[in-house]
């Protein structure tokens, strides 16, 4: 999901929340680094976001999408045995792993290397193959309808939506689909998470990715304006269970701690974390949300 550097694709397209935390996984990228426009009305300087910095917190660390969403899609007929799909911004390969597990075709495309070793590794535990190319959302070089499916988790937010939508359509078959898809923590009030992102805030000002709901209507006008027809959403929410070493684990993987703080900020920030947690297991709500559009 779906980040490498700052950014899946190429270009970092808004602030968006990746598990509340709006976005995490890529940004426009020179060589895989991102700069963030995170920056706050006081001013704050652009932070370059580099998830590569992050890839073994991530792949170890990182809840994946919940095999929930792969069937909530099959009655899209999406995810069926032999359908080619292109996972954008894939990342470590969390939901290209999850569709190749039901016998779909499936590249995974990131700009991060680094990541798409972490899947490859990642699949071959799982026991599933994944085709991984080094590109990005905005300009693939894949050939013209080459597609069934087009798949995005956790990484619109880093591209630039009108190029990436107008890639997407290109690279798809006539009646393929496109799917953009959320799985974010939510901070509700008091607990965990809420108090998790303050104490990023606290440490990295500039950081403006908190606060989600985990429900992106943007995403389904940058599909209309790109030619996409047939647009559906749905959501749902799920508690993910985690240890205090996952979470603090998750979390360094995040935007607003080690893919763009200094090593030793980032050590302060986990000592800091791991006394927050007063349990040793929680479970972190988290809600699936996804748009499918038609070609």
């Amino acid at each position: 999901m779906t980040p490498a550097h700052a950014r899946a694709g190429h270009a970092r397209a808004g602030h968006a929340a990746e598990g509340a935390e709006r976005g995490d996984d890529k940004s426009r990228i020179t060589s895989g680094i991102e700069k963030a426009d995170d920056t706050g009305d006081d001013g704050t300087a652009e932070q370059q976001v580099d998830f590569g910095r992050t890839a073994q917190d991530y792949a170890r660390h990182r809840a994946g999408f919940p095999p929930a969403l792969a069937e909530r899609l099959t009655s899209y007929r999406i995810g069926a045995a032999g359908q080619k799909i292109l996972d954008l911004g894939t990342g470590t390969g969390s939901l290209a792993r999850l569709l190749a597990a039901r016998g779909a075709t499936v590249t995974g495309l990131d700009p991060a290397p680094s990541l798409l070793a972490e899947a490859a590794r990642l699949d071959r535990e799982a026991g599933v193959a994944v085709t991984y190319t080094v590109g990005t959302a905005e300009r693939t070089g894949l050939p013209d309808a080459a597609f069934d499916v087009i798949t995005a988790g956790q990484c619109w937010h880093w591209f630039r939506a009108g190029e990436a939508a107008a890639e997407a359509r290109r690279l798809l078959r006539p009646g393929g689909r496109i799917v953009i898809a959320h799985f974010d923590w939510l901070p509700l009030p008091g607990g965990v998470v809420a108090r998790t992102e303050e104490l990023i805030r606290a440490h990295n000002p500039a950081w403006a990715m908190g606060g989600g709901t985990g429900l992106y209507p943007r995403w389904l006008t940058d599909l209309r304006v790109a030619g996409f027809g047939g647009v559906e959403t749905f959501s749902f929410d799920v508690d993910v269970p985690y240890s205090r070493v996952d979470w603090v684990g998750r979390i360094r993987a995040s935007a607003g701690v080690a893919a763009s703080l200094p090593p030793a900020a980032v050590e302060r920030f986990s000592e800091e974390l791991t006394a927050l947690i007063t349990s040793d297991r929680m479970n972190i709500p988290h809600r699936v949300w996804a748009v499918v559009a038609t070609r």
